[in-house]
């Protein structure tokens, strides 16, 4: 079930520029700004569309010539979830998704 996209309402938008304020001010540094825009204003969400597909997971892995166990153990996942990705049951997110794309632009040989 997809996340509804929806507009922030006026009370976030209010918070939001009293953040964007206390930034311009020095208050507030630029990561923890960057944190409160990307969670009020969708950004979060960016890594569906850049998630692998099932089919572009399981190539990597054929071409590495590894089984789901070995390469769940490379990733440090389990061969269960491994089996979800390239099923296309389950979305890479978090560091296994940005260990998959590292695997993707520079080849298996970048973590070994």
């Amino acid at each position: 079930m997809a996340k509804e996209s929806k507009k922030p309402s006026r009370l976030a938008m209010a918070m939001l520029e009293t953040a964007k304020d206390m930034r311009q001010a020095g208050v507030m540094d630029e990561f923890s700004y960057g944190k409160i825009t990307m969670r009020h204003l969708g950004v979060e969400d960016k890594n569906a569309v850049d998630a692998l597909t099932g089919d572009e997971i399981r190539a990597m892995r054929e071409k590495a010539h590894m089984s789901q166990a070995v390469f769940a153990r490379y990733l440090n996942l389990t061969p269960g979830y491994v089996s979800q990705l390239e099923r296309g049951v389950k979305r890479p997110t978090g560091a296994a998704l940005a260990l998959l794309k590292v695997i993707h632009r520079k080849g298996m040989e970048a973590i070994l």
